[in-house]
């Protein structure tokens, strides 16, 4: 049997909800083999992150060169990299392999409120790590940080994903989930041609840990399989929706979302 192979570059998440274990549950649940790339070990659960450990910078280069020698994905995301030095890291790793799609999701602060990413690599991901993106999946604070301003009406979002795209990225999903008073959830992408927009119910719960990850995880998934950027966010968006619907009451925090959902009891 073969599967297609994804690779996520990312933190662990020790609680299980975010990071490479959402990344690895969503490839699984979509048909892919997923492998990893493991750049920092996280204490987490789900009232926040406690610990954060760096891996050496060799051996997220040497991960990243054993999974691209031999297993050949044909799908690529990213998600916490924490320092200018892991990212310059990673861009070199990729550099030395021929290019697959790249999703970028600049994971900067966790659900519970810690700092993934640190104030002196938002530069480095935007000179180094962007220009290599076939999509960069910021949510909405994560992209108004990038662009330095806010973005508060569908107008502004729809321009805000245009100049995300000209700092040198393919295509840019802005993510709609943390906008306030919308009857729904709302996400638009700008592939450098047309704008998009991908709409959702916005599902009342506070189990939402790790949905960044999980939907920029389904659309890798989808582009491994081969499906072009617009197929593939439209079924990432029915199932990160779904994966919010049937979210696990876990912990005394924020619960995680199910990438697991379709496997639920009758």
């Amino acid at each position: 049997m073969i599967l297609p192979v994804a690779l996520t570059i990312a933190g662990s998440d020790s609680g299980g909800g975010a990071g490479i274990a959402a990344d690895l549950k969503t490839f699984a649940a979509l048909g892919c083999h997923g492998t990893c790339a493991v750049t920092a070990v996280t204490a987490q659960d789900t009232r926040g992150v406690s610990a954060i450990e760096e891996m050496p910078l060799q051996l997220i280069e040497a991960q990243i060169t054993a999974v691209m020698r031999d297993l050949k994905p044909r799908a690529v995301k990213t998600g916490m990299l924490s320092s200018s030095a892991i990212i310059e890291s990673v861009v070199q790793a990729l550099s030395q392999h021929p290019p697959r799609p790249l999703v970028v999701d600049p994971v900067m602060v966790a659900k519970g409120g810690a700092k993934l990413l640190r104030d002196d690599a938002v530069g480095a991901l935007r000179s180094r790590l962007l220009p290599l993106a076939h999509v960069l999946t910021p949510n909405l604070p994560e992209a108004e940080i990038l662009l330095g301003r806010s973005l508060e009406s569908p107008k502004e979002r729809e321009r805000g994903a245009q100049d995300l795209v000209r700092m040198g990225c393919r295509a840019a999903l802005i993510k709609g989930g943390h906008a306030e008073g919308e009857a729904g959830a709302d996400d638009v992408l700008f592939d450098g041609e047309r704008v998009s927009w991908f709409s959702a119910e916005r599902i009342k719960t506070s189990n939402t840990h790790g949905s960044g990850c999980t939907y920029s995880a389904a659309i890798t998934a989808g582009l491994a399989r081969g499906q072009d950027l617009i197929s593939a966010v439209e079924a990432a968006k029915a199932f990160i929706t779904e994966a919010i619907r049937w979210s696990l009451e876990l912990g005394s925090g924020h619960g995680p979302v199910n990438p697991m959902h379709r496997l639920r009891p009758s």
